[in-house]
């Protein structure tokens, strides 16, 4: 049997389908609310049943679009990550360039006598007596390779009364040392005028250089 929206006073009638039973019932007000609720149901059922789902193309379209969605966000993600590596490499270089000039600097105006090896002018050994205890100074700084081999470690020996070793200490890592193009020289040098200390320094870190040069005079009471 199924329910038809016929309602006539307190009076519902059911239809059979197939047009050969009436039936005729008296209802009571609270059978009637009930019937009207339980029709409601089966026209909510009925909307239910005749909604459509996904087509093919609908799916085939929101499975690109993700994709373009997701492949945006990975090449953005990848290009910060990028950034933030270089950026990294490059303050690395800047902080060894600087711990060069750092300790080089003081030492090359304290020197007394400037000693200078062949090609990059290492190793580079400086000399001063120390005023009042007469301790003779020297401090010898040297290229050592870093365990890739590519690049080179500056070291700092500081002897007192030689050969008494005061202390050694790493100065700077990712020294370039590799022939400049444009000058014929290694990017990592130093050169003696015999009155001033020019000091070339070169330091990579990946893709990301940098180069600084320091002039360094000694002071006319260490000559």
């Amino acid at each position: 049997m199924k329910c038809r929206d016929v309602v006539r006073g307190l009076s519902l009638v059911l239809h059979d389908p197939e047009g050969s039973h009436y039936i005729n019932l008296e209802l009571g007000i609270w059978k009637f609310d009930r019937v009207a609720a339980e029709f409601k149901k089966m026209k909510m059922k009925k909307l239910k049943k005749g909604q459509r789902g996904f087509t093919l193309i609908e799916v085939l379209i929101v499975i690109a679009l993700t994709g373009l969605i997701a492949g945006g966000l990975t090449t953005t993600i990848m290009q910060v990550l990028t950034m933030s590596h270089r950026t990294a490499n490059r303050m690395t270089a800047v902080r060894q360039v600087q711990q060069a000039g750092f300790w080089v600097s003081p030492d090359v105006q304290m020197a007394q006598n400037v000693t200078r090896g062949e090609d990059s002018g290492f190793p580079l050994t400086l000399t001063w007596t120390e005023p009042g205890s007469g301790d003779l100074h020297e401090v010898i700084y040297s290229l050592e390779d870093l365990p890739s081999g590519e690049f080179k470690i500056l070291w700092r020996k500081h002897y007192i009364n030689y050969p008494n070793l005061d202390s050694t200490i790493t100065v700077a890592e990712y020294i370039d040392v590799t022939i400049d193009p444009n000058t014929g020289k290694p990017k990592t040098n130093c050169v003696w005028d015999g009155s001033v200390l020019t000091f070339t320094v070169t330091a990579t870190v990946g893709e990301q250089s940098e180069t600084r040069e320091y002039r360094v005079k000694p002071r006319p009471e260490s000559s």
